[in-house]
């Protein structure tokens, strides 16, 4: 019985660890998205907030749970949205343009599939030159910032993952906030994030 519990616990832990870890993922990947596709829409309120960010995380959280369900690739906010922000779009009337041209897509993606991904590759260096940007607005003066953008930008394409980049950018800013003694102006939530963090690696 002893036993049983025990393996039991461990159990529970793991997946209370792996659930942690994917909302986690999830919600620094949909925030990412949505600040640089907001920030390049010049969306974002003077302090720098994503306005109705939660009805906009709601509708993300609702898309990536159903469409889980119906076992289909995960339905979320895509950083690609800087193009059709880019060609003018500021509405979500675009956005049901581009839901019929996926489910006209359905149909002719034999056709689709032919395409190389070499032809499509150029596309993703346009979205990434629309949305590298706005860090003509970060002060590279203040090491404070600086050091941590940087790693952010660079981990992202190296990781292949928006939430590496954001970890690994909050972990280097509360680094530097710690080793140069400056740890009170770091907030409780922050060392939170980096302690979750850093199990996350460990485990």
């Amino acid at each position: 019985m002893n036993s049983f519990l025990r393996k039991l616990r461990i159990v529970v832990s793991l997946f209370f660890l792996l659930i942690t870890t994917f909302l986690f993922v999830d919600i620094f990947d949909t925030v990412g998205t949505l600040v640089g596709v907001c920030s390049k829409a010049k969306m974002l309120d003077e302090k720098g907030n994503v306005p109705r960010s939660k009805q906009a995380l709601l509708a993300d959280a609702i898309g990536t749970t159903v469409g889980a369900i119906f076992g289909t690739s995960t339905v979320t906010s895509y950083i690609e949205s800087a193009a059709g922000i880019s060609a003018g779009s500021r509405t979500g009337f675009s956005t049901l343009i581009v839901a019929f041209l996926f489910i006209l897509a359905l149909f002719l993606y034999p056709l689709f599939g032919m395409i190389p991904s070499a032809a499509t590759a150029p596309v993703l260096v346009i979205v990434g030159l629309f949305m590298i940007s706005p860090i003509q607005n970060i002060n590279l003066e203040d090491y404070y910032e600086a050091i941590p953008v940087f790693l952010t930008i660079i981990i992202m394409p190296l990781t292949l993952s928006i939430s590496e980049g954001i970890i690994f950018g909050i972990l280097s800013f509360v680094s530097l906030k710690i080793l140069t003694g400056k740890w009170r102006h770091v907030s409780l939530v922050l060392y939170l994030l980096s302690l979750i963090f850093i199990l996350k690696f460990i485990l």
